[in-house]
């Protein structure tokens, strides 16, 4: 039997939201809802329109190519592929998914060849993905895989694990997806700030909304570069990533663009005036019952001083600003185990796991694969 051939059409975006050729652009926002949803239940991990709208644009560090299908009319798979353009030039991120209707028909297979010819084509020989995975499977139980970390697992039978695996990826790492009910959390915190504060006398907390004052910019860059070399990476292909203020400044635009609230807490250390540690809580208008933790980073030379739960707590007191927030979600990698601790003693408990996936391809291999 001659398999289905689809249209693989891209996604062009249009200059704002409510404009005229803007149709597409809506639609296939609502076929990511309608994938968040089968997948999760809620749309915590879903974006607004106005920020798929910013984070989707090119701009001096990365850039996206983004591709639908549609079945009978409706859109029911996309596909997009990410190029970084400072580092990591040899390594693309891609992501393949398909309704659950319209499951086992090739459709997932043939975004998937578009986004690796793609890569191919930019010389990107290194290709990563990732699935993901509620937290109703047993993680210890014997229909798992493991990453080669040996830490975390995921469903084997699970269909975007079974996917990624019969393309020749590799699951590399898994990371924890977790969420903080704050309501149930508030009574720990006192106790647990206080033993932070005792720790971190030689040092003093900071906090800003959306933009780093200036006299600090340059010293947060370079705990922004450490993210890319202290945060554990399990066997994923990462290059050391170099920060400026300018690339802090395009951060905290692109957030403030897409319509959120960035809150930042830093420890700056008294004696030399160095910044030691920072984490960053953001806020969107359309989840306004959600916080959601990005980075939190402890400078190396400054650890053992209870800084990252400093600040973390720093940021969740502001919260009482917020009052609709209701709750606050994580992701770590499964090993990382000392902000993991830092994360469960706060109250944070697991509601799924991510897969990291990572091929390696050599020149014309990319869309034989498939």
């Amino acid at each position: 039997m001659t398999p289905a051939t689809y249209l693989i059409e891209p996604l062009t975006l249009p200059e704002t939201i409510d404009a005229p050729d803007a149709a597409d652009f809506h639609e296939f926002g609502r076929l990511c809802d309608a994938l968040t949803l089968e997948t999760w239940g809620s749309l915590d991990r879903a974006t607004a329109p106005p920020a798929r709208l910013r984070f989707w644009r090119d701009n001096a560090y990365t850039r996206m190519r983004i591709f639908f299908v549609r079945v009978d009319g409706r859109m029911a798979a996309k596909s997009w592929i990410r190029f970084e353009q400072q580092e990591n030039l040899g390594r693309a991120l891609l992501h393949v998914a398909v309704l659950r209707a319209y499951a086992g028909r090739g459709i997932g297979r043939a975004l998937l060849q578009r986004a690796e010819e793609l890569a191919a084509a930019d010389g990107r020989s290194v290709l990563m993905s990732f699935t993901e995975h509620p937290a109703d499977f047993d993680a210890d139980g014997p229909d798992v895989i493991a990453p080669l970390t040996g830490t975390g697992a995921l469903p084997a039978a699970a269909r975007g694990v079974r996917f990624a695996a019969a393309a020749g990826y590799q699951l590399e790492q898994v990371e924890r997806f977790s969420s903080l009910d704050l309501a149930a959390a508030a009574p720990a915190l006192d106790g647990l700030e206080r033993d932070a504060r005792t720790r971190a006398a030689g040092y003093e907390l900071l906090t800003w909304t959306d933009r780093c004052p200036d006299e600090h910019v340059e010293q947060l860059a370079v705990l922004m570069s450490r993210m890319s070399t202290d945060a554990p990476t399990g066997g994923l292909s990462f290059d050391e990533e170099t920060w400026d203020a300018a690339r802090v400044r395009h951060v905290e635009d692109t957030w403030k663009q897409a319509g959120n609230v960035s809150l930042v807490a830093a420890a700056r250390h008294r004696e030399s005036g160095a910044l030691a540690a920072y984490s960053v809580l953001e806020l969107a208008p359309s989840k306004p019952w959600l916080a959601e933790q990005d980075d939190t980073l402890v400078a190396a030379n400054h650890r053992g001083h209870r800084l990252g739960m400093l600040v973390k707590i720093a940021n969740l007191r502001r919260l009482a600003d917020y009052p609709r927030v209701e709750r606050v979600t994580t992701f770590n990698a499964a090993e990382n185990d000392h902000m993991l601790a830092i994360n469960v003693a706060l109250g944070f408990r697991p509601a799924g796991w991510d897969g990291e996936w990572q091929r390696s391809v050599t020149s014309g291999t990319a869309a034989s694969s498939q």
